[in-house]
């Protein structure tokens, strides 16, 4: 039988060792993969290479790759109040195109082949994602203090109507409101009957610092979590990022609710924000998938990197190297980040999933030896060693070399916008 793609002579993340696969892809799904030789009519020599499921970085602001290195070692809403938002204000349409596609070309070249993105002007974000070739879920990012609040809800909605489902089903579409301290709980009701009445979900900021879960019990009386399950958001679907400080109470509600949860261990780090409880979300059933956040609070979107943090924060923090093994890292990176961001059959090596799949070149002094190819991905092999990238059935990077992007265009111009923004 022949295949739209074959992938020939290739190790698999999570296939026995020392074993040679052929993956066999027909249209965006993985239909075969076996020791048996096969033929595509595009045939990849997978040969000294190792199969990974495309990572998906569930919480990002894309665009802010603008802010790289502008604004660093300052508490989060310092760094918000007085540099970020600020110059967010100055963005234009252009500005976000060209921001996000530079993302789009850090990501895909890391290994990573689906974000969720919440920022402003999300329409151009789709026509990068559209352009490019990888998947999202889109959110405006929406302020409720604002004047034009109800205005930016209707751009939201647009936004899906226009753009969900599009892209050949690359693309999906959230409700974006910022975080309670900026969404006040009247405006929140209409972003929630907003999204249950276009079937839509919900990408929002919980619980990120101290000051937000203390601010809200002096306002409301409740935690962030206990007031969005009081105002129903959890019942139309809720991707929550961060959750570093939640109580057990809080836990149990976002379990039995089905909120998954986005941790940003880069971003928590570098903004003080905290460690999350993520071995207790994890036991209590909740799907924990990985992000990285802004680029400027964050300054990578290496979700690898991300998955190495995870995994060794929570065994410092806890005390027992047990915790958060390297594949469950794996699976927050990949299957759980697919799950949380709306997506089916994807985040996985297997026949009838989505053909979202990075080669990584293994032909590196940190890949030997081998005795457990997951350890040796998660603990030692770079992001960087991503050489050839598929999503949804089409190759976008091949031997390190884009297909669907001219990166130096996208460095010119990106560089352009920054230059003008911060001067």
């Amino acid at each position: 039988m022949s295949y739209d793609i074959a992938i020939k002579h290739v190790e698999i993340i999570t296939g026995k060792e020392n074993e040679l696969y052929n993956i066999g892809i027909s249209g965006n799904k993985i239909v075969y993969i076996g020791s048996e030789e096969i033929i595509g009519d595009k045939n990849i020599d997978g040969a000294g290479h190792i199969a990974v499921p495309g990572m998906v970085n569930a919480h990002t602001h894309a665009a802010m790759t603008l802010l790289r290195s502008y604004a660093d070692d300052m508490m989060l809403m310092d760094w918000l109040e007085n540099k970020i938002w600020p110059v967010e204000a100055l963005m234009t349409k252009k500005d976000i195109y060209w921001g996000t596609m530079l993302a789009v070309v850090e990501m895909i070249k890391s290994g990573t082949t689906t974000f969720a993105d919440m920022y402003a002007d999300m329409e151009k974000v789709a026509e990068v994602v559209e352009e490019t070739g990888i998947r999202a879920s889109l959110s405006r990012g929406l302020i409720g203090v604002v004047p034009d609040a109800d205005n930016k809800l209707q751009e939201n909605i647009q936004l899906f109507k226009d753009w969900h489902g599009k892209a050949d089903g690359r693309i999906q579409v959230m409700m974006g409101p910022h975080a309670p301290y900026t969404c006040p709980p009247e405006y929140l009701k209409k972003v929630i009957a907003a999204a249950g009445e276009l079937g839509s979900e919900i990408h929002m900021h919980l619980s990120e610092t101290k000051n937000e879960v203390s601010n809200c019990l002096k306002e409301y009386g409740l935690t962030p979590i206990a007031l969005m399950d009081k105002l129903g958001m959890f019942e139309v679907g809720t991707l929550a990022a961060h959750c570093v400080n939640v109580t057990t109470d809080d836990i149990k509600i976002m379990a039995k609710k089905h909120v998954r949860v986005v941790h940003n261990p880069q971003s928590n780090l570098k903004l003080a924000s905290g460690i999350a409880p993520i071995p207790a979300m994890l036991e209590s059933g909740i799907t924990v998938a990985l992000g990285t956040d802004g680029v400027s609070s964050n300054n990578n979107l290496d979700m690898l990197e991300e998955a190495r943090l995870a995994a060794f924060i929570h065994k410092n923090v806890t005390g027992d190297p047990t915790v958060i093994p390297a594949t469950t890292a794996l699976k927050m990176a990949t299957v759980n980040g697919a799950n949380a961001v709306g997506f089916k059959d994807l985040g996985e090596l297997k026949v009838g999933q989505k053909a979202d799949i990075v080669l990584y070149d293994m032909n590196k002094p940190y890949w030997y030896p081998r005795y457990d190819r997951t350890s040796l991905f998660i603990y030692a092999a770079n992001a960087s060693d991503a050489d050839t990238v598929l999503v949804d059935g089409k190759v976008v990077l091949e031997n390190g070399q884009f297909l669907t992007v001219d990166v130096e265009k996208v460095y010119a111009e990106a560089n352009k916008c920054a230059v003008r923004l911060t001067k």
